[in-house]
């Protein structure tokens, strides 16, 4: 067996090869990195691709990083499985990779986007580049904006660490006497950024645009703040601290005693004070204040992470609204379906057939509109609902509470475990109870990912039930930014499953009654692969067989020991995999009918697809559910699968415009690298344009 390792992180266990997720999710961050390098994405849109890489990486630290520091500390040599290396090994190839991207990072940033910035007249200048007039606008705000909001640490006598928020920046000064009366005075300061802001817009002149920042602000008025200590030389560098953000229960606290509403929110407040797991610095500080700063923060066991002057480019995704029209995508009206904007009510089409929506290219406003309906429909009598992320300003919840309102029974499942998102499902929860809903919970350490909404309705004295399944969240925000499926529907081989479900969501009452839907953790992962294993069977059996598969990440271990098991039986397997990808395609015995691809451009690839040749008559699955361990058996996920044989059209056909995408497709190689799909046939394929312009010509 012939290939080439660029990394220890591919390993060899019993004769399966697996990439190490880490690495894997690294290489993901990589290709959203591309896309700020790619000249082809317009001008501030590749800004944000450096916001969206910096935000991923923070993300990266706060849960992976902390999970293997954990490990680490109870054993750092020994392999954290046998698919994967020691603690130890994976860090060390983490801070390598790390450092690398941060540099190509820092490049990106002053070598292109900056310059690039300053053809269109935008100018993102620092304390040393203001004229006079200048200096006295930013003097004049930093008065009334920041001053008030600086508390700055004094680190040189302080007998305990100082607490540094999580990924919150903070200037690092070192006051020195350039006669060398006094010794040298170091300090921090936290940059207010959720008060005052990042950015400054200057007056604007000769048409010239100029931001600054706020840290650049604080640096130009260092004297003044610190002005009791009567220094007069003073330099001043970002740092970041990021620490663990993973929930733990205190195990002393059973289920039965302790609400998991007041687990999630004291978990919460313990969150801030997580070990640090990365320390972010300005490669410009010198070795002796670093230190320094290392020693006073007790910096142990922590990722050391050089960088530029500018850190929390997350930040940047609010950048001011400058530049012209062509330096952003175009604006993206979705695709009206008029067979449900011609209708009385959404419920009148659904009795007619099943509806296929494709978010954000058709509006998600249709379902709003359904919520709305039958907040007010004298026969609706019930909707139960499950919640995952909730965005800030929902129009879902208050279409829910309007239910309420207008006498409706309504029953919410909100999942207060989706990472980053408890405190806004914490204050939708109370919304919804002091409306007069009823809202259940998950249990601790098993998140109710599923996505679904089940309407009751009388119709000619008889209950019927009306379905929206979807692989996306119920979130107006980033609805228009994910590419998801959605599916409105009466049939009876959903509802009826549905019902179940949410008796065992919402009473807690289980019944194996699923021959239609894929429940995890209770019949998903062995489906799956039972329907892999038909696959195998069929290709032995000469008939056809193939595998198509999209998803956001591939992890699970036999569910990649089974793909290789049908690649070996000479089942054609074409995977679409965002993020992490553990597989390793392109093996000779072992994946060389295999082929993974990732798609990274304007609306970020979510929904998951399965289909299956299942000789002919094809079966396809749309889901919540990636082909992860934690989705599979440790979550309660939901995958339905398609019926009706124009959709199933339709979302085939779709896919393929994926599977010849030629421009933002990269491909995975049998070391572990990707490269962009290969334009052979003498023309440009893009999946997001294509499916706009399918739509386009095939949406009643």
């Amino acid at each position: 067996m012939k290939y080439v390792y660029l990394t220890q992180m591919i390993r060899n266990y019993k004769g399966y090869v697996f990439e190490d997720r880490e690495i894997s999710w690294l290489r993901f961050n990589e290709r959203v990195l591309q896309e700020a390098e790619n000249s082809s994405t317009p001008l501030m849109e590749r800004l944000k691709f450096l916001a969206i890489f910096s935000s991923n990486l923070d993300e990266f630290f706060r849960v992976r990083v902390a999970q293997i520091r954990k490990v680490q500390r109870i054993n750092a040599k020994k392999p954290i499985s046998e698919w994967q290396a020691s603690p130890d090994e994976i860090l060390a190839e983490v801070q390598r990779i790390v450092v690398s991207l941060q540099d190509r990072f820092t490049a990106i940033y002053q070598n292109d986007i900056l310059p690039s910035l300053a053809l269109k007249k935008i100018f993102l200048v620092n304390e040393n580049e203001l004229n006079e007039l200048q200096k006295l606008a930013v003097d004049a705000y930093f008065k009334d904006s920041i001053l008030n909001r600086l508390f700055p640490i004094i680190l040189d006598d302080l007998k305990h660490s100082p607490h540094l928020r999580d990924r919150s920046i903070y200037l690092a000064v070192r006051m020195t006497d350039s006669n060398e009366t006094k010794a040298p005075k170091h300090a921090l300061i936290e940059v207010p950024t959720s008060t005052s802001g990042r950015f400054y817009q200057l007056p604007k002149t000769d048409e010239n645009t100029f931001i600054i920042c706020t840290e650049d602000i604080i640096r130009l008025s260092l004297r003044e703040i610190f002005q009791q200590f009567d220094y007069d030389t003073f330099e001043a560098h970002i740092v970041k601290i990021t620490r663990d953000a993973e929930l733990n229960f205190d195990k002393s606290e059973t289920d039965y005693h302790v609400p998991i509403l007041v687990k999630i929110q004291k978990s919460i407040k313990q969150r801030s004070k997580g070990l640090p797991t990365r320390f972010v610095f300005d490669e410009r500080m010198p070795k002796v204040f670093l230190d320094l700063i290392s020693i006073k923060l007790e910096l142990k066991n922590v990722n050391l992470i050089p960088g530029g002057r500018y850190h929390n480019f997350k930040d940047f995704m609010d950048f001011p609204k400058v530049g012209n029209e062509e330096d952003y995508y175009p604006t993206h009206t979705p695709i009206p379906v008029s067979e449900i904007d011609s209708t009385k009510t959404v419920f009148d089409v659904i009795s007619k057939h099943d509806i296929l929506l494709h978010h954000p290219y058709q509006s998600y406003d249709y379902l709003i509109r359904f919520l709305r309906e039958a907040a007010i429909d004298p026969q609706v009598t019930t909707i139960k609902i499950t919640l995952y992320r909730v965005a800030k300003f929902s129009n879902v919840v208050n279409s829910l509470i309007n239910a309420i309102k207008n006498g409706k029974k309504v029953v919410v499942l909100m999942e207060l475990q989706a990472r980053f998102d408890e405190e806004a499902n914490i204050y939708w929860t109370n919304q919804l109870q002091e409306a007069g809903a009823q809202v259940h919970f998950g249990k601790a350490g098993q998140k109710v990912h599923c996505k679904m909404c089940l309407i009751y309705r009388n119709e000619e004295g008889k209950t019927v039930k009306y379905a929206h399944l979807s692989t996306g969240n119920y979130n107006g925000v980033t609805s228009r930014i994910y590419s998801d499926f959605a599916l409105f529907t009466k049939d009876d081989r959903y509802t009826l499953e549905l019902e179940t479900l949410s008796d065992l969501l919402f009473l807690n009452i289980r019944r194996n009654f699923f021959n239609h839907l894929l429940i995890a953790p209770d019949n998903m992962k062995s489906r799956f692969l039972k329907m892999i294993d038909k696959e195998i069977e069929n290709k032995r059996a000469l008939k056809d067989a193939y595998i198509i598969a999209k998803m956001n990440s591939l992890v699970d271990v036999e569910i990649i020991k089974k793909l290789y098991e049908a690649n070996n039986a000479g089942v054609k397997i074409q995977l679409i995999v965002r993020g992490i990808c553990s597989l390793v395609p392109g093996i000779n015995g072992m994946s060389e009918n295999i082929s993974v691809r990732s798609i990274i451009d304007r609306f970020l690839e979510h929904a998951r697809v399965y289909i299956f040749c299942n000789d002919g008559d094809e079966k396809i699955f749309l889901s919540s559910a990636d082909w992860m361990t934690r989705n599979l058996q440790n979550r309660i996920e939901l995958a339905f699968p398609i019926f009706d044989i124009k959709h199933k059209k339709t979302i085939k056909e779709i896919i393929e415009l994926q599977l010849k995408d030629n421009i933002k497709a990269r491909i995975k190689f049998a070391d572990g690298t990707y490269q962009f799909a290969k334009n052979e046939e003498g023309k440009s394929f893009s999946t997001q344009l294509d499916t706009l312009e399918y739509l386009r010509n095939n949406t009643i």
